[in-house]
């Protein structure tokens, strides 16, 4: 990992797609990992949107569940591949 991780940064409205780990990923680690833990326990999207991602779904209800969505998406990949990449990654900088 080149960037820190932090415990509560602000979100972009959309998470990066694709295959790659981007730098985003990286400082976003932490928000995946409260996005995920809350899905496994069922929340409320609204609740999540606005204590991880910080967004008012009273105000911005369609702006902040298409955040909700995007970041979570995003959450599920690198679960399910993204975390191949890092170990990949981990792997050539021991070489």
């Amino acid at each position: 990992m080149k960037i820190p991780v932090e415990l509560d940064p602000d979100v972009d409205d959309l998470a990066p797609t694709g295959g790659d780990i981007t730098a985003y990923d990286e400082r976003h680690f932490v928000t995946y990992l409260r996005l995920l833990d809350a899905k496994a326990e069922n929340a409320d999207w609204k609740e999540v949107a606005q204590i991880v991602l910080h967004r008012d779904p009273v105000a911005e209800e369609l702006r902040s569940y298409r955040c909700w969505q995007s970041h979570l998406e995003r959450a599920q990949w690198m679960s399910r591949e993204g975390y191949k990449r890092l170990l990949e990654q981990a792997a050539a900088n021991q070489a």
